[in-house]
C-alpha cells in the first residue's frame, strides 16, 4: 500500500509519502498556522496559507499515486477556539477527513515513529507544544504534553530570550516525574540543532538520523543562537531561513527539558509523527 500523510503543525504543513512501511520522499511548507492568534482564534491569513498548503500537497500525493491520504492535525488547530470550524472548512475543500489529534495521543505518534517498536523516551518540541512519551515493554508508561513551542513562545516573548527561558524553566516542572530511559527527540528544533552542530551546508538526513546532542552542546548552542540577531542566524549552516527568528525559543525548550532531565544526550530521529501518524492509524485497522 502506498500512503499520503499530511501533518498541520503550528510552523509548518508537512507530507509523508510512504509505500510498504518506506518513505519516499517528505515536503515542508512552513504557514506558521500558530502565528497571530488574537484571544485563541486562529488569523485568517496563515488560515488561508495554510489551506492552500494543504491543497498542494493533496494534490502531489494524488500525482504520486497513493491509495489513500491521511490528515492530522496538532497543537494551533487542537488549542484555538475556531480550531473544529477550520478542519471542517479544511475537509470541506479537499474532501478529505482532518483527524485533531490529542496532546497525549500525539505523545504516542511521536514514540510510534522515533522508537519504531523499541522502548526508549521522545520528546517532541513543535511550533505550539511540546510532548514526552515513554515506552517500556512495549507499554507507554508515560505520555503528557505541555503548550509550550517554538512559535507560541515567539508570539508570546519575541525574541526576549531571558523571558522565554524563564517561563519555560516555570513550565516543565509540569512534566512531574518522568520514568528514566534512553532518550530521543524529534521536530523541527531538533533536526536544526543537529544540522547547524553539524555545520551542514545542505540538510542530510542520514546524518541527523542518530545524531548525539550532548547536554553541553545544546547549552551552547541554545545560548550561541539567543546571542545572535535573527538576521545573523540566517547565515547559520544547518539552520534554515524561515526558522531563523523562532530557533532561539525552541532551542531554550530543549536546554531547559534536558536540565530537568538530567540525561547526557537526546538521540535526533528524523523519523517523528509523520511515520508515527501511519503506524498508529494502520496498526488499529
Amino acid at each position: 500500500m502506498k500512503y499520503g500523510v499530511i501533518d498541520i503543525g503550528s510552523n509548518s504543513v508537512r507530507l509523508l509519502i510512504s509505500e510498504n512501511g518506506i518513505t519516499l520522499k517528505k515536503s515542508l511548507n512552513t504557514t506558521r498556522l500558530a502565528e497571530d492568534k488574537k484571544d485563541g482564534f486562529l488569523s485568517e491569513k496563515p488560515s488561508l496559507r495554510t489551506l492552500n498548503a494543504v491543497l498542494c500537497f493533496v494534490d502531489e500525493a494524488k500525482a504520486e499515486r497513493v491509495d489513500k491520504i491521511y490528515i492530522f492535525a496538532t497543537a494551533a488547530v487542537r488549542n484555538a477556539v475556531n480550531g473544529k470550524s477550520f478542519a471542517l472548512a479544511l475537509e470541506k475543500a479537499c474532501g478529505i477527513k482532518v483527524d485533531i489529534v490529542p496532546g497525549e495521543t500525539e505523545a504516542v505518534l511521536g514514540y510510534k515513529g522515533a522508537l519504531k517498536d523499541k522502548d526508549g523516551a521522545v520528546l517532541d518540541i513543535g511550533g505550539g507544544s511540546t510532548e514526552v512519551a515513554v515506552v517500556k515493554d512495549g507499554k507507554c508508561v508515560y505520555a503528557k504534553s505541555l503548550p509550550i513551542g517554538a512559535v507560541v513562545l515567539t508570539d508570546k516573548f519575541g525574541q526576549d530570550s531571558v523571558a522565554v527561558r524563564n517561563f519555560v524553566k516555570n513550565q516543565v516542572a509540569f512534566y512531574g516525574v518522568i520514568p528514566n530511559a534512553d532518550f530521543y527527540c524529534i521536530g523541527g528544533t531538533c533536526t536544526s540543532l543537529a544540522a547547524v552542530s553539524l555545520k551542514l551546508a545542505v540538510y542530510d538526513a542520514e546524518r541527523v538520523d542518530g545524531y548525539k546532542l550532548t547536554r553541553d552542546e545544546i547549552s551552547r548552542l541554545a545560548n550561541a543562537i539567543s546571542a545572535l540577531s535573527v538576521e545573523d542566524r540566517k547565515g547559520l549552516a544547518g539552520l534554515q531561513k524561515e526558522r531563523a527568528d523562532i530557533i532561539h525559543a525552541g532551542a531554550i525548550i530543549l536546554d531547559e527539558i534536558a536540565k530537568y532531565t538530567g540525561v547526557d544526550y537526546f538521540t535526533v530521529s528524523d523519523s517523528d509523527n509523520l511515520e508515527g501518524y501511519l503506524r498508529y492509524v494502520t496498526e488499529r485497522k
